[in-house]
């Protein structure tokens, strides 16, 4: 079946989203962030996950019965493979790594496009979730057309040729860009620039140029304090919070707080 593109809407409508992100392969995880009714879709980090298309499927059900659609992050190497299995799941967004090139926005686009004179992608019909039914779902082609696509700057040769870059990707139809701060410093041989106050000139230039070109800025966060300065800046996009690290922050505490008791025993 064909799932609505609630996030779709929502950038369509011109309206801010959140997205949070998760890295385990617990199906469960979809379903509970769509419980809580505050999340605009879910980021599976496939890129640092382990997972088969079995598992996209159990997920994109999971995100189904919580009304939260999904997004997957794959890994670049073999991301159109990932991002079409994603896809045939239920999923209704990706993001793309380590844009170098306007050519690597080029591959992206035919990844999940639909293979039609007009949109010039290489995504044919696959007999999937969206087209269970046979090959000729009514649909089919405005599903794919509604994928949100997003794309990773996080590379120092990025950041140089941002300009070229970011009018393939308004051509292209891409939706957000994403900084990446931690592989931008790592690209360029300073692996730990992200925690510095040098970054900055580098983030708010593709901040500034995305809204420029008009493909709209998101923002990772793990605080809703980080959120200010962003908005400021004219961020109205932003993916909070990762599955791993909230488990890590909270176990932490209870742990430290349980210690303190058995302590004065």
């Amino acid at each position: 079946m064909i799932m609505p593109n609630t996030l779709r809407d929502k950038l369509n409508q011109g309206q801010p989203t959140i997205g949070t992100h998760y890295l385990s392969a617990d199906p469960d995880l979809p379903e509970i962030i769509g419980d809580t009714g505050l999340y605009d879709y879910g980021e599976f980090c496939a890129e640092y996950s382990a997972f088969d298309m079995q598992l996209l499927y159990h997920m994109a059900r999971a995100g189904q019965c919580g009304n939260l659609p999904l997004m997957i992050k794959p890994d670049q190497k073999s991301q159109a493979y990932w991002a079409q299995a994603a896809l045939g799941a239920g999923f209704k967004a990706v993001l793309f790594t380590d844009i170098r090139t306007v050519e690597d926005v080029q591959l992206c686009h035919q990844a999940i496009r639909a293979d039609t004179p007009d949109s010039g992608g290489h995504m044919g019909v696959k007999l999937r979730r969206p087209a269970l039914a046979g090959y000729n779902p009514e649909g089919y082609p405005d599903d794919l057309q509604a994928v949100v696509f997003a794309i990773m700057i996080e590379k120092d040769i990025a950041v140089e040729h941002l300009d070229e870059i970011l009018t393939v990707a308004r051509e292209k139809g891409v939706d957000m860009t994403q900084w990446g701060p931690a592989d931008f410093g790592f690209s360029r041989g300073q692996p730990g620039l992200m925690f510095t106050p040098e970054i900055r000139p580098f983030e708010e230039l593709v901040i500034k140029k995305s809204i420029e070109y008009g493909v709209p800025p998101r923002i990772e966060i793990g605080e809703v304090e980080q959120a200010k300065r962003y908005v400021d800046l004219g961020v109205r996009h932003f993916c909070i919070g990762w599955d791993r690290f909230i488990y890590q922050a909270n176990i932490t505490r209870i742990g430290e707080g349980i210690r303190k008791v058995l302590d004065r025993v």
